[in-house]
């Protein structure tokens, strides 16, 4: 496991609850223990949000000064600091959440706290006290949300009012300690500049896929959880004209178009009573009647892969998806085990004709040991010989060798061959402005 010597340094200068500064660990319980005692909490906690940490704050300060006389300066404004996020905050995790380049928060235990920044994961010196301290948590996490998680209800996946996703697993599924994950909301989204800056894919690549978008060709991305499949989707979707009308379906809503025409669609969770469910699938079902021009569905990961493929078929060229898979072929399996354990008494073949109909292009996405998100694959779907879909790899990547620093080099490269849908650019009015043998698409490393 990595260990990050700059978030150490950065954790120290905010609030040093590492494993030997017991001393302000029990400092700020000490004080918000006596909080709880002559405060009323949930009365601040109606307030908005400034307005409640400015509250907790002037008695944070007063109580500090009572209870802790010594401590002066820079050490009594770290305590105010880590009681304010006691209070009104996710208590030790607040600073992950703080920090702009840190991308999810894992909390496997009270001593266990992992970050991920720049696509590596790091272990946290910030610590809960117990088991009791993580739950305290959860629940104030869980509780503006209208969700709630018990012994009959052990997890919850939920949407934080800043559009982070939080996911909650509590004993007896997870028999050791309740465990949170938060991936946090990007508010700036990455577009296709930026991949090419950040070594995603190369500016030839990015050409070739905004001719892919622009010549309305449906596109499946496909990767591993926390390759950036979204990030790339949300960057392709920038290549999408205003003139369209666009209708996204997500669950839960990541995506941040940028059109002047769209209408975003969120799957919602049955409730307490496990009733009024609304599924990704009766959202697209629902999305066909809305005249839509191009429909984006943020994941496919269950029966609506059928409804999406449908769509993909009767006149909503151009639509985008994601896909977890590891590979391109992988990715066709999993929609077409998707078609058959959706219980649709369709024949594999039947399926496969959607599959070879409906798709394009299969972008494949990968996060390598450095940490960097790559493109490895774009792959056309050719169409059907027998009951096998037949594919042909357009770009590939060629990893060459790792280098002192432990990063990978490579390059994304073309395999030579001339893809079928060169016409169909043309007869949509798409021109290519370099020709795919062009020495631009070579020896690019990224």
């Amino acid at each position: 496991m990595a260990t990050d010597t700059r978030w150490e340094t950065t954790t120290r200068t905010h609030f040093d609850v590492s494993a030997g500064d017991g001393e302000w660990f029990d400092a700020v319980h000490a004080v918000h223990q006596r909080m709880l005692q002559e405060m009323d909490l949930s009365a601040v906690e109606k307030l908005d949000a400034e307005r409640a940490r400015e509250a907790v704050k002037l008695a944070a300060r007063q109580l500090v000064t009572q209870q802790f006389p010594s401590l002066l300066g820079d050490d009594r404004e770290h305590v105010i600091r880590r009681v304010i996020d006691e209070a009104v905050g996710f208590g030790p995790v607040q600073p992950l959440i703080d920090d702009d380049s840190v991308s999810e928060v894992m909390v496997n235990a009270p001593e266990e706290i992992f970050f991920e920044r720049d696509g590596i994961i790091f272990l946290s010196p910030l610590r809960f006290r117990d088991n009791g301290h993580i739950m305290r948590i959860i629940e104030r996490i869980i509780a503006p949300l209208g969700r709630r998680v018990d012994e009959s209800s052990p997890y919850v996946d939920a949407r934080l009012p800043d559009g982070s996703r939080v996911n909650i697993v509590i004993p007896p599924l997870v028999p050791r300690s309740p465990t949170v994950t938060i991936r946090k909301f990007r508010r700036e989204k990455y577009k296709m500049p930026d991949l090419v800056g950040n070594g995603t894919l190369t500016e030839p690549i990015a050409t070739f896929l905004e001719a892919c978008v622009s010549g309305r060709l449906n596109v499946m991305i496909s990767g591993g959880t926390g390759t950036g499949k979204t990030t790339l989707l949300n960057a392709l979707s920038n290549y999408i004209s205003n003139a369209e009308r666009v209708i996204s379906i997500e669950d839960p809503i990541e995506m941040m178009l940028q059109q002047s025409h769209v209408i975003a669609m969120e799957a919602r969770p049955a409730n307490i009573e496990g009733r009024n469910e609304v599924t990704q699938r009766d959202l697209v079902r629902n999305a066909l009647r809305m005249r839509p021009d191009r429909i984006i569905v943020g994941e496919v990961r269950g029966a609506e892969a059928f409804d999406m493929l449908t769509a993909m078929n009767t006149g909503h060229e151009g639509s985008l998806t994601t896909v977890h898979a590891n590979s391109p072929r992988d990715a066709l399996i999993r929609i077409e085990n998707m078609v058959l354990m959706a219980g649709f008494d369709l024949p594999v073949r039947a399926i496969r004709e959607q599959i070879a109909a409906a798709l394009h292009i299969i972008v494949q996405i990968a996060r390598f040991p450095d940490g960097k998100r790559r493109v490895t694959h774009i792959t056309e779907i050719t169409g059907r010989e027998g009951d096998t879909v037949t594919t042909q790899d357009l770009f590939v990547f060629q990893q060459e060798r790792m280098d002192a620093d432990g990063r990978v080099v490579g390059h994304l490269e073309p395999t030579g061959i001339v893809p079928t849908f060169i016409d169909e650019f043309a007869r949509n009015g798409v021109v290519l402005d370099m020709g795919l043998r062009s020495p631009a698409f070579s020896g690019r490393r990224i």
